[in-house]
């Protein structure tokens, strides 16, 4: 994760990733609105990272992925621990590609659902 970036300061970490699968994790804390919840935008922010890479490494090396489309369903709360996302490529042609996310808690538990759809352009 490159220093600076918005999910370098939100703590995401990467645990895996392929243009097929992307998994990463991120704390509750230091990402929540005032009422000491999971913030609905963190999630989404996860939700768009893990997306955003996947598609990156589908487009390859000469190209980019932009997001152009996302949406969120949030669930359930998260108050403390982390949450861990899942992006699955539904969709990966030549000028999109489309990711489902699964956002669980430490328990399992969906806390969110959401979908993103990457446009692909050249650098």
């Amino acid at each position: 994760m490159h220093e600076g970036t918005l999910a370098h300061r939100m703590g995401i970490e990467f645990v895996e990733a392929s243009a097929e699968r992307v998994v990463g994790r991120m704390p509750v804390a230091g990402n929540t609105q005032p009422y000491g919840l999971l913030h609905g935008g963190a999630s989404a922010v996860l939700a768009e990272t893990l997306g955003s890479v996947g598609a990156a490494i589908h487009a390859g090396p000469d190209r980019i992925a932009v997001g152009i489309e996302i949406n969120a369903t949030h669930h359930r709360s998260a108050t403390s621990g982390h949450v861990t996302g899942v992006a699955t490529r539904l969709h990966g042609g030549r000028s999109l590609a489309t990711y489902d996310i699964e956002i669980t808690d430490d328990q399992g538990r969906r806390v969110c659902t959401s979908r993103l759809t990457c446009m692909l352009r050249d650098r």
